[in-house]
This record gives structure tokens, sequence and C-alpha cells, in this order.
């Protein structure tokens, strides 16, 4: 598995290169993230609990295109703000576990 930093400076060297980083401000990279995600999501949205869960190898092909297209806007968000994804969602689990005690919540979607 590649490092996120590494993924980080060839996404910045892109792009650089392309003279792109002029539109990669915050505000412009979360909105270009929240289309990508609704373009996933377009992949599912008619779709059974079932038939989502067996996706053709089109439609599998795609999904895995749409997941790239998030994270390389995530990424490239993070960078940005120089905010460090692994450490914040190591923060954001050890909130999670402190506000829903698997002892407490276990089988619930509450």
């Amino acid at each position: 598995m590649r490092e996120l930093d590494e993924l980080k400076q060839r996404l910045r060297k892109f792009a650089q290169e392309r003279d792109w980083d002029q539109f990669h401000s915050p505000k412009n990279l979360s909105m270009a993230l929240s289309v990508e995600v609704a373009e996933l999501v377009e992949h599912f949205q008619w779709l059974t609990e079932d038939k989502s869960q067996q996706l053709d190898e089109k439609t599998l092909a795609e999904v895995a295109d749409e997941i790239a297209d998030v994270q390389v806007y995530l990424l490239r968000l993070a960078d940005k703000l120089d905010v460090d994804i692994l450490d914040a969602v190591d923060k954001k689990i050890k909130k999670n576990e402190a506000k829903y005690p698997a002892d407490k919540v276990r089988g619930s979607s509450k």
C-alpha cells in the first residue's frame, strides 16, 4: 500500500504541472469532492441491498473510479489544509469509541 504522503506529492505535482493549483482552493476542492461523492452514490441509488453487494464487473470498475476520484479530492483538500489524514482518522475513531461504546450500541443503528 502506498503511503498517503507519496500520493499527496504525486497529486501536488500533477496539479502544478497543469497549472491547476490555482483552482484547488479548499472551497473548490470540497465542492468537487461533493460532486464525486454524488457520482459514487448514483451507482447505488436504485439498487436493493443485495444488488449493491453484487456489482457486475463494469459497474464495479466505475465505482472504483469514483472511489479514486473521492480519494484524490480528499487528499488534495487535506494537503491544502495541512491535515494529516491518518492522525485525523485515529482521533475520530477514538471519539467514536467513547461516544458509541460497543457494549451499549451493539446491533443498533441509532
